[in-house]
């Protein structure tokens, strides 16, 4: 049955927050750079860790990083650092916050030359969402060739913790890719 109004995608159905995140935002278009930063930078923080650790710790980034406004994390210093080290709010894992940092000042050159992040990340499929037809949670790849082709071009331009299996994870929580499960309520809800 396609789009069953009481089905999702089982990895939502045992804890609330999972629910509300997979049914208000994973895999729903988003245009809005600060949020498509912000999404790129929880997905770098998840590698090695749950997707449920970041999500349960969602507002401390968002409040430690400034509400992952690009050009304030981009202007962060040695000071704001080690601040961030020290915030048990957040995942404090040196590299990933480096690569936060670093990543704002490189998405604000994506910025300057394509106008906008969001014009630069949708440009990969002409601004079309890829809607794909899993059945079970076990056919949904872990990168693709697109997941390939952006994180080398976002590694040619010097983004950090950008491999193809985060950039995958990343194109589908901004709805690139659609993995919801065809029997999915909100298979249909996003196109």
């Amino acid at each position: 049955m396609v789009g069953d109004e009481t089905m999702r995608c089982s990895w939502a159905d045992n804890d609330e927050k999972m629910a509300w995140y997979h049914d208000e935002f994973w895999g729903k278009p988003e245009h809005d750079d600060r949020r498509l930063f912000a999404k790129l930078c929880l997905d770098l923080m998840q590698a090695g860790l749950s997707w449920r650790t970041i999500l349960y710790k969602q507002e401390g980034f968002e409040k430690a990083f400034d509400g992952f406004d690009i050009a304030t994390v981009a202007r962060y210093d040695e000071a704001k650092f080690d601040e961030l080290m020290q915030d048990a709010g957040i995942v404090r894992n040196r590299l990933k916050i480096l690569a936060i940092i670093n990543n704002a000042q490189r998405t604000l050159e994506v910025q300057k030359e394509f106008g906008s992040f969001d014009a630069y990340i949708w440009g990969f499929t002409g601004g079309e969402v890829i809607k794909n037809s899993w059945q079970a949670l076990e056919e949904i790849p872990a990168s693709s060739e697109l997941s390939d082709t952006i994180s080398k071009d976002l590694k040619k331009r010097g983004f950090k913790f950008v491999g193809t299996t985060i950039i995958y994870a990343f194109l589908q929580a901004i709805g690139v890719v659609n993995d919801h499960l065809t029997s999915c309520f909100c298979y249909e809800k996003y196109e």
